[in-house]
């Protein structure tokens, strides 16, 4: 018979629907019921697509046993990270504060007031068993000590959060440090930073392609050459299909922990766009453009979204829809194509996966090699996918996250606007309107959606941040004036629900659900922070409305990041993009045309840099205040570039346009 979780639109709460667990979803019924029968409360936290969280499931919570303890002398509460960010925000910190890690499944065990007193992250069916029955003894023979030990983390999650702490204005040194940091802690041989498990460094990516448009600095664009290099050849891109797995076990990039992540593909969208376009490399371009098709084709939903991500398990084997032995690439395409494909694809008989199998990396240069040699790999790429295509797939978790909709809407409109690619670039508008008429509910927006129905959860600072944006992406994309105004609602209901009171932010709203603490967590780790993106968002939006007072919000609220920006560079990526635009201007460029495919507009779309605002569109267009008072010159098409809102003179030859080298000594 299955449990409350029946009810549940989050896809990893219904993975757990028929558990023998009396499971019960986050909310206060669950307390309330803990505090009827007098019984702590087990808080398992993760998502759809974890692989430990599935092994646990398996493990444990399908288990009679294990069950019958949980449910004599516990109530459970089942909890999807992705869909509630703020009860996992707050229990990560608890459960690093006590273990000194985290990870996913969490597993918290706290009073019937919500306070942790045991954390831990996955445990083995008995080491889980053995853990149920100590906790059981201490809650009905050391009450007291529990609920001391409860109170402790709660004190030191509350002295966790960053709020009202030191400030560092944005300055040129500031970001210097910044860049220099990462650069000391590079990978030399394999790129990204540190060691296995390795992640995808998207945001300090982004971060040095802006230092090195500002500053000149070589240095800054060979790591991310050599980055974004070394991450398309290897086994954590799939060099099949497209599309970035979410990590990579080992420092070499070679074999992934399989699950593909939206935020992941949109950041790195950028990351090889923004790459091709300084540098014109045609490998950074074709990444880029199957990434923005991995995302269309595999995670787009019937109802207009992009789901959440790809499982990295097929029917409980990990890995196993993307893994090859040489035999198999033989019996698809045949003794000759099979030794060749094994070569070029470095797939051995001993293998770099489980079983003898590899994972596919790009052993050799194949973008600019012979004609011919190019037509074999692509034939040979199609048929090994057609073949993979009839092995198990991976399940998809189809929710739509507000924010991490919102980083694709801004990634697919780069994409679309510097390649001039209108799939792409009509995709992100599609985009924005699903979120618009579905996560916007009374002016304020909801985290999450499934199968076209609008989810309870409230959307955190990230959502704010992330969907403005977008939305302001694709004003630059339409030159549409609701996009704007739909910009500044988000913008204006985060100054006035999430702002702390030295001008930083906090990842819930004033009027939210009242948690243990509230959580304002300032860094950048798989997704940007709350703070980073609505910063991101307040100076696009002031750049291309005029509105000095978001500018003056953002600067405020990047001086709390500062301290991170310098202290911890590789936590602080978005940061640290935001702030490069903030230094650089940014630059405002109005293009007054009525042809937009002026080769004007191309130009300015080419060298203006990284957090620029460009708006293309006939001039005095209603509700485009870029395109106000900007006239064509003698009946051509007209750039206007500005700078802090003073502009140089207008350009109508592409060959005119002057964006500095050094633009911080400009």
């Amino acid at each position: 018979m299955a449990n409350r979780l029946a009810r549940a639109t989050s896809p990893y709460l219904l993975q757990h629907k028929d558990n023998p667990v009396d499971w019960w979803p986050w909310g206060a019924e669950a307390f309330e019921e803990a505090r009827r029968r007098d019984v702590p409360v087990l808080i398992s936290v993760g998502y759809a697509a974890c692989h430990w969280c599935h092994v646990m499931a398996h493990e444990s919570f399908e288990d009679d046993g294990i069950a019958a303890q949980l449910n004599s002398a516990f109530v459970a509460v089942k909890v999807d990270r992705e869909e509630r960010p703020d009860v996992d925000a707050v229990y990560m910190t608890a459960t690093q504060a006590m273990t000194g890690q985290g990870g996913w499944p969490m597993t918290v065990f706290a009073t019937p007031d919500g306070a942790p007193f045991f954390c831990g992250t996955y445990f083995p069916k008995g080491d889980f068993a053995r853990l149920l029955t100590s906790v059981t003894t201490a809650w009905r023979d050391q009450r007291a000590d529990v609920i001391a030990q409860g109170a402790a983390v709660v004190q030191a999650v509350g002295g966790a959060q960053l709020v009202g702490g030191p400030t560092a204005p944005i300055s040129a040194e500031l970001l210097a440090t910044a860049a220099t940091g990462l650069a000391g802690e590079q990978d030399d041989t394999n790129g990204g930073f540190g060691g296995a498990p390795k992640f995808p460094p998207h945001m300090n990516l982004l971060f040095l392609l802006r230092h090195h448009e500002r500053t000149g600095s070589a240095e800054a664009l060979e790591i991310v050459r050599h980055a974004t290099e070394r991450m398309g050849r290897g086994g954590i891109y799939d060099q099949l299909a497209g599309g970035f797995a979410r990590y990579s076990v080992d420092a070499t990039w070679t074999v992934p922990h399989f699950e593909k992540m939206l935020y992941d593909n949109a950041l790195l969208l950028r990351s090889y766009t923004q790459s091709w376009r300084l540098t014109g490399d045609a490998f950074a371009r074709r990444i880029a453009d199957e990434t923005a098709a991995f995302l269309l084709r595999d995670l787009g939903t019937p109802e207009g979204g992009l789901a959440s991500a790809l499982d990295a398990d097929a029917e409980g084997v990990e890995g196993s829809t993307y893994a090859w032995t040489p035999g198999q690439l033989t019996e698809v395409l045949g003794d000759e194509d099979g030794a060749w494909a094994a070569d070029l694809f470095r797939v051995t008989a001993e293998g770099t996966f489980e079983h003898g199998k590899s994972v596919l990396v790009l052993g050799r240069d194949i973008d600019e090699a012979d004609p011919v040699l190019v037509e074999r790999w692509r034939d040979v790429r199609r048929r090994l996918l057609a073949a993979r295509d009839s092995r198990p797939q991976p399940a998809r978790d189809d929710k739509v996250v507000a924010s991490w909709n919102g980083l694709a809407i801004t990634a697919l409109a780069e994409h679309g606007l510097l390649t001039g690619d209108k799939t792409t670039r009509d995709a992100a508008v599609a985009l924005a309107e699903t979120l618009a008429g579905r996560h916007l509910v009374d002016g304020r927006l909801r985290r999450v959606s499934r199968d076209g129905v609008v989810g309870e959860p409230a959307g955190v600072l990230e959502d704010y941040g992330c969907v403005a944006e977008g939305f302001l992406a694709v004003h630059q994309v339409t030159a549409g004036a609701r996009w704007l105004d739909l910009a500044r609602q988000l913008l204006d209901v985060a100054l006035a629900r999430f702002r702390t009171a030295d001008g930083g932010f906090y990842d819930t709203a004033d009027d939210a659900e009242k948690l243990l603490t509230r959580p304002a967590d300032p860094t950048d780790n798989a997704t940007p922070s709350g703070a980073s993106a609505i910063c991101a968002a307040l100076i696009s939006y002031a750049a291309l409305s005029g509105e000095t007072s978001y500018r003056e919000a953002a600067d405020t609220a990047l001086a709390t990041l500062g301290p991170l920006i310098s202290g911890h560079p590789r936590f602080s990526g978005y940061a640290s993009t935001v702030a490069e635009a903030a230094l650089a201007g940014p630059f405002e460029i109005a293009v007054a045309t009525t042809d937009p495919a002026d080769p004007l507009v191309a130009e300015v779309y080419r060298r203006a840099p990284g957090g620029s605002v460009i708006v293309v569109g006939e001039p005095d267009r209603s509700g485009v205040p870029l395109l106000a008072d900007r006239p064509l010159r003698d009946g051509a098409a007209t750039a206007y570039v500005c700078r802090g809102f003073v502009c140089d003179r207008p350009v109508t030859v592409p060959a005119d346009l002057d964006f500095g080298v050094e633009l911080g000594r400009r």
